[in-house]
């Protein structure tokens, strides 16, 4: 039977992160992932995910989001390799940004100013001239940020977990967590389903949108939502290549869409939306985009971006968030097992703060604080807790 000094269940962002802050704090790390990796069902398996610091009115995800964009050129210069690409976030509007609005692209826009940063006011003709794939009739406002972008989501977690393994992390590939061997207010062990069994000083999961089916006292205050995504092939990719497209939110707290330029190996437009999505078991119900959801991606798409409406759809896949009722991480000791942590909850937020998170799960399972913990430790959330993001449209 194997042993550690810690052992995590599950190799996404959060989990691989952690075991590599670890890793190198000396400590004896084993990692657990129910399949191959990168996890065909991980919410990291795509070819893209935002990087962006716009978090209206919050600015403690907006210096958080500072930070982690710090880390990625970092962990591009570590890799020699592009993970993070940097090519900016464009806010659009379909009203003018007015200070009284409160919305969270003008809430956006003032916190940049406030903390020194350089957002781009564009009117409809400058979104017209940069942007021509955008209905200019539609949006009539925005900004363009640079400090922003994207990262290629399923690269990054290949690439740290090969990082990982060079630093003395055991990754066993198709072990999937089932249920945890207690004792005297500890975890003794944990047990797969393949028939395995580990031990380990102090055990962490990082199972994503899988945490609250292997720990069910969280049902009540986090679930798995699935949320559309297309890969479209454009019929004029000049339009839509880097600069003349770009990272965007399209009035994203109001509609939920946002999209990635070309990408430059697979030459697709990838188009999702960040709203409330549809609560899904994340084992027992399918995870398959619908054609209510395709009508109203094509909806969106003659209203805003015209010359991508009719392009043909090459690939769907629904994306599961781990979503906790309030929108926020759940990074803390269990309260109940003192050798357990959980490192969960990232509602939509977890890649792109990617180089934060294993310094602060970590912090957790090792008892010590961080600067950002206060606000993602265990609480009490009531039935009628709403997310706080800003940016993710509700309705």
């Amino acid at each position: 039977m194997k042993s550690y000094d810690f052992l995590l269940i599950g190799c996404g962002i959060m989990g691989v992160t952690t075991a590599i802050e670890l890793r190198k704090r000396g400590h004896s790390v084993g990692l657990l992932n129910p399949d191959s990796l990168p996890h065909p069902l991980a919410a990291s398996t795509d070819i893209s995910k935002i990087v962006r610091m716009e978090y209206g009115s919050d600015t403690e995800y907006m210096d958080m989001a500072d930070h982690c964009i710090s880390g990625w050129k970092a962990w591009n210069e570590l890799f020699n390799d592009t993970l993070y690409h940097e090519t900016g976030f464009l806010l659009l509007v379909k009203n003018p940004l007015e200070p009284s609005s409160n919305s969270f692209e003008n809430a956006s826009y003032e916190n940049l100013l406030r903390k020194g940063h350089q957002p781009e006011r564009l009117d409809s003709q400058a979104i017209r001239e940069r942007y021509p794939a955008f209905n200019p009739g539609v949006y009539v406002d925005g900004f363009i940020h640079r400090r922003a972008g994207y990262v290629e989501s399923s690269k990054v977690v290949t690439t740290l977990a090969g990082y990982a393994t060079q630093l003395g992390v055991e990754i066993h590939e198709g072990q999937t967590a089932a249920f945890f061997e207690e004792k005297n207010g500890q975890v003794v062990s944990v047990k797969t389903r393949e028939g395995s069994e580990f031990q380990a000083g102090h055990f962490i999961v990082c199972a994503g949108h899988f945490t609250h089916t292997l720990l069910p006292e969280l049902q009540g205050v986090m679930k798995a939502t699935g949320h559309p995504v297309f890969h479209l092939k454009p019929n004029r990719p000049e339009l839509f290549t880097f600069p003349n497209f770009t990272v965007f939110g399209a009035a994203i707290a109001a509609t939920g869409w946002y999209g990635f330029p070309l990408h430059p190996m697979a030459g697709v437009v990838k188009i999702a939306n960040h709203g409330p999505g549809l609560e899904l078991h994340p084992e027992q119900d399918e995870r398959v985009v619908y054609e209510a959801d395709i009508a109203h991606l094509r909806a969106f798409l003659r209203e805003s971006i015209p010359a991508l409406a009719d392009a043909p759809i090459v690939h769907t896949r629904r994306c599961l968030y781990c979503d906790t009722l309030d929108g926020h991480f759940w990074i803390d000791r269990h309260p109940r097992l003192s050798n357990l942590t959980v490192g969960a909850g990232g509602s939509g937020h977890a890649m792109k703060m990617g180089p934060v998170l294993g310094e602060m799960i970590a912090a957790a399972a090792l008892g010590e604080g961080h600067r950002w913990a206060a606000r993602y430790r265990w609480r009490d959330l009531s039935k009628d807790t709403k997310s706080a993001e800003e940016a993710r449209n509700k309705t």
